[in-house]
């Protein structure tokens, strides 16, 4: 018996340190888990917008791979991440995301998609998580005070719209000389593709000049229609608001119908290098909006050539490094890394950021020159500052041309217009508030 008690003992003391051993080693996982910041990352590198989604997702992944290789993370806490595949279908999106929203330390959402972030909108308010949707997106979720957790940061389409038709006021030689003039509208039949709708048509309205809208049924694969109906209205200039496929069929279709690509611009969703260098020398002269600087002669840039693809680690080939598209995904990576670097000012540095904690840091943005210069983004974007209210923060833009091989010619910067926009987006908010029976934002909200 004796023998047997002694066994007993000697098998649960055994226990009990194998117990032990187990929970020493499973609270430093612990503890390394709970310093993990992690970004979902919606991408869509397959179907018809996969060229485009591609150098997109790619910047943003290696930028993240570059902050954790250069900085260790942000302030000590590593960045980990995780591809979902949306191929621009709006449901898959919101499957990537109820599948990815519950992950320890997720971050925030960028839906890479205006349908997937009309889909979203309701839900992250129950959520608590916010959607950051750089350069599209609502245009009226500028208003911070009623859209407490959507970001179009740099720019909406309203302010696409309207640099634009500032820039064909300007190379006419002033606002009166739109008067008679006829700009259509060739664009995506999609969320996306409507939403300039409503800047174009009060612009139309003050300046007297016809706009008209012609749908181009997605993917856009298929535009002869359209392109028949710009040759029957020979319209002065066309914008285009279109993407993948959509832009580069355009172009080709506009030099089969001999529709000048130098009237032609599009937005800054249409001005990339997948949309024009099938072209070629058939899309010279063509312009586009440019929400940022390409090239590789960037700060930022140059330690992802370094610290990434020097090392073997890039996620897509070296020669995209410095696209447009490449270029934008890195800044908005960017830009989420600060949100959390913000927020980590406040409530704690070296801690993990929750969700509410990042909305707080993404609307108490502040990258001035000085800021820029440090994170090695001088002359990507211009300086940006959010608030409570505004959840924009910039919204200036330029107009680069195709030389027929790649993108250059830069205008100057232009800044959209807020004596219009601003009516329109209050006006666009008060009713989105009224149809879901939401209150405004208290003041005293904008500290929580």
């Amino acid at each position: 018996m004796k023998l047997r008690t002694l066994a007993t003992a000697a098998l649960m003391a055994a226990a009990a340190l194998g117990s032990s051993l187990a929970l020493a080693q499973a609270k430093p996982a612990a503890a390394a888990a709970a310093k993990e910041q992690f970004f979902p990352l919606l991408s869509y590198r397959t179907g018809a917008y996969g060229p485009n989604g591609t150098p997109w997702a790619n910047g943003k992944q290696d930028y993240l791979k570059m902050v954790n290789a250069r900085d260790g993370g942000i302030n000590g806490v590593k960045i980990t991440f995780e591809e979902c595949e949306t191929g621009y279908d709006t449901a898959r999106g919101v499957e990537c995301y109820e599948r990815l929203k519950s992950r320890p330390g997720v971050t925030l959402f960028e839906p890479q998609s205006t349908g997937i972030t009309f889909a979203l909108t309701d839900k992250v308010i129950n959520d608590k998580i916010p959607l950051m949707t750089l350069g599209y997106g609502l245009s009226v979720a500028q208003d911070g005070l009623a859209f407490k957790w959507n970001f179009p940061l740099m720019g909406s389409y309203w302010t696409g719209a309207d640099i634009l038709i500032q820039h064909l006021a300007k190379k006419e030689g002033g606002w009166d000389k739109l008067k008679g003039k006829k700009i259509a509208l060739v664009y995506h039949d999609s969320p996306f593709g409507k939403e300039p709708i409503p800047l174009l048509q009060e612009r139309a309205k003050m300046h007297g000049f016809d706009l008209p809208l012609i749908p181009v049924t997605a993917p856009g694969l298929e535009q002869k229609a359209a392109w028949l109906q710009v040759r029957q209205a020979r319209p002065d200039y066309v914008l285009l608001w279109g993407w993948g496929v959509m832009n580069s069929t355009a172009l080709k279709e506009a030099q089969a119908t001999g529709y000048p690509r130098d009237k032609m611009y599009g937005v800054w969703w249409a001005g990339a290098e997948p949309d024009a260098k099938d072209v070629g020398d058939g899309a010279k002269g063509y312009n586009a909006l440019a929400l940022n600087g390409t090239g590789t002669s960037y700060k930022a840039i140059q330690d992802v050539l370094t610290l990434v693809h020097g090392k073997g680690q890039g996620t897509g080939p070296k020669d995209e490094v410095g696209s447009v598209l490449y270029n934008r995904g890195a800044m908005m990576a960017m830009l989420g890394v600060e949100a959390v670097r913000r927020a980590q000012e406040r409530f704690g540095k070296g801690k993990v950021m929750t969700p509410d904690q990042v909305r707080w840091g993404m609307e108490n943005l502040n990258l001035d020159d000085k800021r820029l210069a440090a994170l090695g983004f001088t002359g990507m974007l211009r300086p940006l500052s959010t608030s409570c209210a505004d959840h924009m923060g910039s919204t200036w833009a330029r107009v680069h041309v195709w030389d027929g091989s790649k993108w250059g010619q830069l205008s100057d910067w232009y800044q959209a217009d807020d004596q219009i926009i601003k009516p329109m987006v209050k006006a666009g908010s008060e009713k989105y508030l009224a149809d879901k029976k939401l209150s405004r934002r208290d003041v005293k909200d904008c500290q929580s």
